[in-house]
């Protein structure tokens, strides 16, 4: 699956000719660079060409083998200013690589196990409203997001959802329950997505300040999305990301074992 590019921000360019800059002036390839800071050859040359946002670590890393003293790592902010939709695709393209990926939903079903009748209910219920052009564009491109789930080699997929998510019926109730229905069999026929139900009687739980996704990428990082009210953030710095790793962890542990929350779905979905 390959992402929709976004126009490059003409911050992302300058960042991609200070990257480019920097490596020439250390003598360095493209190749030797992505070498050294552990992403593909592909991937930096990306970077340089200003199709993809640089990760907070790939500037510190980059900054330290060029000698730049600060000029790359400097750009960190910039880049954590990108336009929320350059931000998304950005995560898009980051979760069509990684190597796990997983988070926390407290209001919707994980997009990657949405069908497409509850895309396109939840779409409907914006206000102020899509056409009905727009719905069925963005159907077809959140769809577009499901190879994700299913390419080789398969990532490690992992969830926590609230059970209040699973009582909404978005949708109506027999498209809910086709939704449910959905879920179970997804993941019970993939066996490296695990999903885990957050019971509505905990009092209290890692999550409460809101949902969030976490990846992790070949180049071993950390990547964090957060989205709310129809905008969303990604964070690649380490000390940020590290954060929001413990709090997924903290999550599983206090959700109900996989086996049981997949029962309690099919429970809902009667």
């Amino acid at each position: 699956m390959v992402a929709k590019k976004a126009e490059p921000s003409p911050a992302r360019v300058h960042v991609g000719g200070l990257i480019s800059s920097w490596r020439q002036r250390a003598g360095m390839t493209q190749k030797e660079l992505a070498l050294q800071t552990h992403v593909s050859e592909s991937l930096e040359g990306a970077y340089e060409r200003a199709e993809r946002i640089p990760s907070a670590g790939f500037l510190i890393e980059a900054d330290r083998l060029t000698v730049a003293e600060g000029a790359l790592a400097s750009c960190i902010s910039l880049m954590e200013q990108e336009p929320g939709r350059a931000q998304f695709l950005e995560w898009w393209a980051l979760e069509a690589e990684a190597l796990s990926f997983g988070g926390y939903q407290s209001l919707v079903l994980p997009g990657l196990l949405q069908t497409p009748d509850y895309v396109a209910a939840l779409l409907r219920s914006r206000v102020p409203a899509y056409s009905k052009s727009e719905v069925e564009r963005l159907v077809n491109e959140r769809l577009e997001r499901k190879p994700a789930l299913i390419r080789e080699p398969a990532p490690t997929v992992s969830f926590v959802v609230e059970q209040s998510v699973f009582e909404r019926p978005i949708g109506g109730t027999a498209a809910f329950k086709k939704s449910l229905l959905h879920v179970v069999k997804t993941v019970r026929e993939l066996d490296h997505v695990m999903l885990q139900v957050m019971p509505t009687d905990v009092d209290e739980h890692a999550g409460l300040a809101g949902p969030v996704d976490v990846l992790f990428s070949p180049d071993g990082r950390y990547s964090v999305f957060m989205e709310a009210q129809g905008k969303g953030k990604l964070l690649t710095r380490p000390a940020e990301a590290d954060q929001y790793v413990q709090r997924l962890g903290a999550l599983r542990s206090q959700a109900m074992p996989p086996k049981k929350s997949l029962e309690l779905i099919e429970r809902l979905a009667g």
